[in-house]
């Protein structure tokens, strides 16, 4: 997974606040990754609390996460991307491995940076799909708060994850580290 410019297979971030906000992404997708180091699939695959969450799961929404906002953020045509609805990205399902997820992850995450890394302005207005929870009129939001909202929803998750892996087998984030 890329955490820095200098890790093999990375795309080197941009100067200023562009570099900023992907790097602060790239440092969460870190976390997320060692609340899942050393687990077995029926570990990522098992509820350990009252949600319907796993680490599985996580793994592939956020995964899935990057996926359909790198591609609104590309496309800028305001359609909705395939799966972005799909309740299926929460869970492991039958066939699925953690090291396939993780995979997906990796590369949905590079799919990401690159995209964003291009971008001369974070400013550039984008009109998001229609969801059953939008107002009738098109919302428009800035690349700077697609990133901020990827930033944000991957931290989120990264602390459930957290939350699931300690009920798991007692392991944390910051003991792993």
């Amino acid at each position: 997974m890329t955490t820095s410019p200098e890790a093999e297979g990375s795309v080197p971030f941009p100067p200023g606040e562009h570099g900023e906000l992907l790097r602060a992404l790239a440092e969460q997708r870190e976390l997320l990754l060692i609340t899942v180091r050393d687990i077995t699939d029926a570990q990522a695959a098992q509820r350990t609390t009252v949600s319907e969450l796993t680490l599985g799961g996580i793994v592939k929404h956020i995964a899935r996460g990057h996926q359909v906002w790198t591609q609104i953020l590309v496309e800028g045509d305001g359609e909705l991307p395939d799966g972005m609805l799909d309740m299926e990205q929460y869970r492991m399902v039958g066939g699925e491995t953690l090291d396939g997820l993780l995979e997906q992850y990796a590369a949905s995450a590079r799919m990401t940076e690159e995209a964003l890394g291009g971008l001369p302005d974070l400013d550039r207005s984008v009109p998001l799909p229609r969801t059953p929870w939008s107002p009738p009129e098109t919302v428009y939001w800035s690349v700077r708060r697609i990133l901020l909202h990827l930033l944000r929803e991957t931290a989120q998750h990264a602390g459930h994850a957290d939350i699931i892996r300690e009920a798991l087998d007692g392991a944390s984030t910051t003991a792993q580290r």
